[in-house]
């Protein structure tokens, strides 16, 4: 009997002793840690991406203008030619055909010509003369103007049949290098609603554009002129440069996502950039280099009474923004005026001198999970979980 009181005995103080300890919070002390950064000299940077594709600034497709069999081809894939050069053929048997019918037809209209304004001149003196009646000469006149418009009409088609045979002849318009060769030497072109295309000849392979797709919420932030970088699957380890040279403001819309086309100059003076190729494109929308730099977090920290041990005080100022320096004793707020922002980092204008050491955030640390200093003053400070028992528990310690 003894033995049991004796056990009931240790078990009532094992349960005063459990009581009293989660009354009193049943922690260790805490101990509040502060996280800081250095006011430094720093590039503030803000980016999209996009992808587009790389092509010729100048390219032309050359075609013909009139029907017929490829005779001859002078040039292949990534030939190098130049303005006026001769580099193809078509068959000219049909056009010189027509071109020899047009001068017959010209030769038998300046004929009938010749013959309608001498008969016109006769007329003409016999009507003077009372010889011959009003509706005979009018009848000669006629005869003679409708003559003259026969001989205008032939000497057209002998020009217009001159030209089509000059088109038999296809000549470069411009100094480049052939992308692509589109018919064989026998194949037959049809020129009818369409223009056959033959070539395709790039301008100038060393100055090339990139034509990228940027999504309709990005591109509020593009202007010409700002600095791009971009990559290509074929060189993987190689980083090109570029700039904005236009914004285009014909939207495309494809699986309801709105985008618009931006130009990108692109020099490609070691000809690595083929057309075609699909770049990665980074559009610097903001950059501010060699200014002062905080971390944006600092701007939010505030430190509270809670933070406060024996000793500490807090002086702050009235201003909209401020951040946080701390001497081992002091928490002091220093007014500074910000310029741009990334969201991640800061521009200083004014406020506070290079190599300050400031205040970016704090953490609680030692003990069990309990309540955190009152930050009600700062809505931007992270807050430790609390459950219902610790906050029960808090509150008591704290009565």
């Amino acid at each position: 009997m003894k033995k049991k009181k004796l056990w009931i005995g240790i078990g009532v103080i094992a349960i005063i002793a459990i009581a009293f300890w989660m009354l009193s919070g049943g922690k260790k002390e805490e101990k509040i840690e502060f996280e800081t950064a250095v006011v430094e000299v720093g590039n503030i940077q803000n980016s999209i991406t996009a992808t587009g594709t790389i092509e010729p600034v100048t390219s032309v497709t050359v075609g013909t203008q009139v029907s017929g069999i490829v005779s001859k081809l002078f040039v292949d894939y990534n030939s190098v030619v130049k303005k006026g050069q001769v580099i193809a053929e078509l068959d000219k048997t049909n056009l010189i055909s027509e071109l020899n019918t047009a001068k017959a037809n010209l030769a038998s209209a300046q004929s009938s010509l010749n013959y309608e304004q001498a008969n016109f001149n006769r007329y003409k003196t016999l009507y003077d003369k009372g010889l011959v009646s009003a509706d005979e000469f009018e009848s000669a006149r006629l005869n003679y103007e409708k003559a003259r418009q026969t001989v205008a009409t032939s000497r057209e088609s002998v020009q217009k049949a001159q030209t089509n045979l000059g088109y038999a002849t296809i000549t470069s318009p411009i100094d480049g290098v052939v992308l692509s060769k589109s018919v064989e030497e026998g194949q037959t072109v049809a020129a009818s609603f369409n223009t056959p295309e033959l070539f395709t000849i790039a301008q100038d392979l060393t100055d090339m554009r990139v034509i990228a797709d940027i999504d309709e919420a990005d591109i509020g932030g593009v202007k010409e002129g700002q600095h791009v970088t971009f990559t290509v699957d074929a060189f993987p380890d190689d980083s090109f440069e570029g700039q904005v040279t236009q914004v285009r403001q014909q939207a495309t819309t494809e699986s309801n996502v709105v985008t618009y086309e931006v130009v990108i100059s692109a020099r490609n003076d070691n000809l690595k950039l083929k057309p075609g190729l699909t770049a990665n494109v980074t559009i610097f929308t903001l950059e501010k280099n060699g200014v002062l730099t905080v971390p944006s977090k600092a701007l939010h920290f505030m430190p509270t009474e809670a933070f406060l041990k024996k000793g500490q005080t807090i002086e702050d100022v009235e201003a909209k923004n401020k951040v946080w320096t701390f001497d081992g004793q002091v928490f002091k707020a220093h007014a500074v005026k910000i310029g741009t922002t990334n969201g991640t980092m800061t521009e200083i204008v004014s406020g506070i001198s290079k190599g300050t050491k400031i205040i970016t955030d704090f953490s609680i640390s030692g003990g069990m999970e309990g309540p955190a200093p009152d930050q009600a003053t700062n809505p931007f400070m992270p807050r430790p979980r609390n459950n219902n028992n610790n906050r029960q528990n808090g509150n008591q310690q704290r009565k």
